[in-house]
């Protein structure tokens, strides 16, 4: 069981790795090498120090061109010795050796995540939970130089409640969160925004509605397919442009607006105990586009005993389903026995899943380990025809791995230096960041 909260994956409109895939002018993330990555992580990615109060957290990675970008709620980043300042954003050179940049946006509260419209990196879009950047009015969301950190005062910065996530596509963001309305968009909780202007622009009229549990109504995360028309979208709803849906959708982005796709699952409804009741945090796609995995929190099925087995439901586990645009089933499922996972991520011979995780394949246990579970701490890599354990280099368990992402280069890892969490793949001093090179 995990009580504290993972955001983003991953935002679309980046280059993943050093090669990418252009759709329809759409730089969607690369098919990766075919994997496992590395049980040894690379030396000298920056860190946080090994332990702070409060505890510091990288909430999402990304890489647009050469440069990887990292934003989350922290101050400071240690590199070979050396203190940089930072305060919730700051880049490095995505290649040995990780150089870190003068990027220092200086934005005066978290920020959930990143994104860049299309192969252009000359800007960055940060949305989050602030008011102040670089000195300057910005309420939640910002246009700035992804080489100065400067504000774009010609792009709208202002939402009514927190943005949790963005994402490039076709020359518009695509932004999610709490807010009602963002820069005089009256779209709630989700909005297509012109990327010059940040002005609604009319692509996405989804009338989002519904909650479940103490929960209040948002749209939380999103990744966008390999082949660049497809995104899923997660959060606390239950219905989408009149739709039955709950927890999360699949939009179609090919036309002239985008469309809710008949992809979804009875199972998606099923409940979870209530103080985690809004479970299914994270998703990733295959390679191919053919197969979506999940990653949640949940605790445990609402009204189930915490000591029941075996666990049924998507309560603190792993799953794949099909992605075929219809009412589906599970593939898989593995089960942590009652700890969240955040995070997750696919390449062709692995599907990667992080979070606060003590064990996986434990579906007869919960917090405790049942026969068979296989201990796997903070990450594991599952087979994706039957989700059986198949990587499992281990990682600091901290608050919860918030972020993976796969690139054409290996697996990265977005974390926190909360306990006193520092180790991935038995190395230490690795705080906020993990990367596994492929060989």
């Amino acid at each position: 069981m995990q009580l504290t909260r993972r955001t983003l994956l991953g935002s679309a409109g980046l280059i993943a790795g050093t090669v990418a895939v252009s759709v329809l002018g759409v730089t969607a993330p690369a098919l990766a090498a075919s994997g496992p990555p590395s049980t040894h992580p690379a030396s000298g990615t920056p860190a946080f120090p090994n332990s702070s109060n409060p505890a510091e957290q990288v909430r999402q990675l990304v890489q647009c061109g050469g440069t990887m970008y990292a934003v989350g709620s922290f101050s400071s980043v240690h590199q070979g010795g050396t203190t940089f300042t930072r305060r919730n954003a700051f880049s490095f050179s995505a290649t040995a050796p990780y150089k870190m940049t003068s990027w220092a946006p200086d934005v005066n509260g978290k920020v959930n995540s990143i994104a860049f419209n299309g192969t252009r990196c000359g800007n960055a879009y940060l949305g989050g939970h602030f008011s102040v950047v670089n000195g300057q009015s910005a309420k939640d969301i910002v246009e700035v130089s992804a080489s100065t950190g400067k504000i774009n005062y010609a792009f709208a910065k202002s939402a009514n409640g927190q943005v949790e996530t963005l994402l490039g596509y076709h020359g518009r963001i695509l932004a999610g969160g709490y807010f009602s309305s963002v820069n005089g968009s009256g779209n709630r909780y989700f909005a297509a925004l012109d990327a010059t202007t940040g002005k609604d622009d009319g692509f996405i009229h989804l009338n989002i509605s519904g909650n479940y549990g103490n929960n209040r109504t948002r749209v939380y995360n999103q990744q966008l397919s390999h082949s660049g028309d497809l995104d899923l979208v997660e959060g606390v709803f239950t219905s989408v442009d009149g739709t039955p849906r709950q927890q999360i959708f699949m939009l179609n982005l090919s036309g002239s607006s985008a469309t809710v796709t008949g992809w979804t699952s009875p199972e998606f409804n099923q409940p979870c105990a209530r103080v985690e009741s809004f479970y299914l945090r994270a998703a990733s796609w295959s390679p191919d586009d053919g197969t979506v995995y999940i990653a949640t929190t949940g605790f445990h099925p609402l009204g189930l005993p915490t000591g029941s087995s075996p666990r049924t439901g998507l309560c603190d586990a792993a799953a794949a389903f099909p992605a075929t645009h219809a009412s589906v089933s599970r593939r898989w499922i593995n089960y942590t026995g009652c700890d969240s996972l955040y995070a997750t991520a696919a390449d062709t011979n692995d599907a990667y899943f992080g979070g606060h995780e003590r064990w996986a394949d434990n579906r007869h246990g919960c917090n405790y380990r049942g026969p068979r579970a296989v201990p796997a701490p903070g990450m594991v890599g599952l087979s994706p025809s039957a989700g059986a354990v198949v990587y499992n280099p281990t990682r600091g368990r901290g608050l919860g791995a918030d972020d993976m992402l796969v690139t054409s280069a290996g697996l990265w890892i977005a974390s926190d230096n909360a306990f006193d969490t520092n180790t991935c793949a038995h190395v230490h001093n690795l705080a906020g960041i993990c990367f596994l090179p492929y060989s």
